[in-house]
């Protein structure tokens, strides 16, 4: 009986893991095609495997200067709304403030705008302040958006740690921000770098300001890069699922070195002692 349940569950993982992968599994095999089988037929595999695609996807568009836009602004708002976030987030949860449900309700439905709500007068914004066209640009909108998501999740983690702790450190003669800087933060370490993850992934596919407010070539994020990737006649989907792979990669990559602790920054506290 128990190996008949161990093979069931082996086969709806392995079902589970395939219908979760097709997409990428998908987009690979596409982009190995020669274009003529690709719009000739649905076969998963080709008979003239090519990297051709990789070549095109490579020299037609700057890809790597879109990729590299892409991480910077990516990790520059990581940085600010990571830092903002947790002195947000330790005062409302940690210190004697009035109104913290008002306020922490208050951070919560500005999440809930949608993009495109708020797009003008953001757009307007960074036109008065001269910053079209450049790096800040896209920070400054791209916090606005992960400012309310990184506060309510770090808050979480912050409620977790003992507050025994907090007054002990408050009896040595601790500042609050020297018990937030070495005992505080130090503890919600793992909530904090699942946070940021979050947050520079949610910025690195971010589409419809990247679209709106720079608008050179040359400043192009992945997402508006890859929607670039046309001709006057037909779509290259080779070159498009190429590319898809060329920018997908780094975030597998990054995802898979610190797997261990995004889990570890889930799981945090969901078990009492």
């Amino acid at each position: 009986m128990k190996k008949k349940s161990g093979a069931s569950f082996y086969f709806f993982l392995i079902v589970f893991v395939f219908l979760v992968m097709f997409p990428f599994i998908w987009v690979f095999l596409t982009s190995i095609k020669p274009p003529r089988e690709i719009f000739a037929s649905f076969a998963w595999f080709s008979a003239e495997p090519t990297f051709q695609s990789y070549v095109n996807a490579v020299n037609n568009r700057p890809l790597f200067t879109y990729m590299m836009n892409s991480f910077v602004i990516s990790s520059l708002t990581t940085l600010i709304a990571i830092a903002c976030a947790s002195l947000a987030a330790y005062a409302l949860t940690r210190l004697p403030i009035k109104g913290k449900g008002l306020i922490l309700g208050t951070v919560l439905a500005a999440s809930m705008f949608p993009q495109i709500a708020i797009i003008t007068p953001i757009y307007s914004f960074i036109t008065d302040l001269g910053l079209r066209n450049s790096y800040f640009g896209l920070v400054i909108p791209y916090i606005t958006i992960s400012l309310p998501l990184a506060i309510w999740i770090l808050a979480t983690f912050f409620k977790k740690i003992p507050f025994e702790l907090e007054e002990s450190a408050k009896l040595d003669g601790a500042t609050p921000f020297q018990t937030f800087r070495k005992i505080i933060f130090p503890l919600a370490a793992p909530g904090v770098f699942t946070t940021a993850i979050l947050v520079f992934i949610a910025a690195w596919n971010e589409y419809l300001f990247a679209l709106t407010i720079n608008t050179a070539d040359r400043l192009r994020t992945v997402p508006v890069g890859l929607s670039l990737y046309e001709s006057q006649y037909t779509i290259p989907w080779g070159d498009i699922t190429a590319a898809t792979v060329i920018v997908t990669v780094p975030i597998v990559i990054i995802v898979l070195l610190f797997q261990r602790r995004i889990v570890a920054g889930l799981t945090s506290g969901s078990v009492k002692e």
